[in-house]
């Protein structure tokens, strides 16, 4: 399983042969400049919720690509209506695709479209592929609902939010990857605007401090599981 950091929330997981991507918005993210989402393959993207900061390229890659959108109803539903394939989710169900089964679990956040339309309530992804196991938590606050996680899977990776004030800051992401009882974090949401820019050193230090590795990708670079 091969993960990288395309910006902000944005991630490409490929699993054997399956290119997933997850909350694309890296065109109006002038960080990531340098990605062209016309070059981005995508067999699925997975959505957490319909903030702009989440969706804002998921229309022209899957028109481009074919790709079909997995997220709650009111998120497949708004895509299924501009002609795209979605297969829909809600909270606590499990799916098994061709890649590897994902579960769809809570989180504590808003979700509205751009134009102030209703985006169903945000969520996260447990994916299990390729005998590894990742959750990556979408725009979270710190909840208790994350200690169901490791009830079920192990997980050798959880990607979370860092950024603090619109999600989970430092000290709360510590807290769970204690829920979701994993050490290896990837941090995102992070760095983008003013609201949410971190101190990385400060941020590696206070996990490390904890036994626990965090890890701040640049935008392009990737790792594997």
């Amino acid at each position: 399983m091969k993960i990288t950091f395309l910006g902000h929330a944005s991630i490409q997981i490929q699993i054997g042969e399956t290119n997933i991507l997850v909350d694309p918005f890296i065109s109006g993210n002038p960080k990531a400049s340098h990605i062209n989402i016309n070059n981005l393959k995508a067999d699925y993207i997975l959505v957490t919720h319909a903030h702009q900061d989440h969706i804002l390229d998921v229309e022209a890659i899957a028109k481009r690509t074919g790709a079909v959108i997995i997220s709650n109803f009111e998120i497949v539903t708004h895509y299924q209506n501009k002609g795209i394939e979605g297969h829909p989710m809600n909270h606590g169900g499990s799916w098994e695709f061709d890649f590897g089964r994902i579960k769809y679990v809570n989180a504590i956040h808003t979700s509205s479209f751009p134009d102030g339309s209703y985006g169903g309530q945000p969520g996260g992804f447990v994916i299990e592929g390729e005998r590894k196991n990742i959750y990556i938590a979408g725009d979270t606050a710190l909840t208790y609902d994350m200690k169901l996680i490791p009830l079920q899977t192990k997980l050798d990776l959880a990607i979370l939010p860092i950024g603090d004030n619109f999600t989970m800051g430092i000290d709360d992401a510590i807290i769970a990857s204690d829920f979701v009882e994993c050490d290896k974090i990837l941090g995102y949401h992070f760095d983008t605007f003013g609201y949410i820019e971190i101190n990385h050193e400060a941020a590696k230090r206070k996990f490390f401090d904890k036994d626990k590795d965090l890890m701040l990708l640049e935008i392009g670079e990737s790792i594997e599981l």
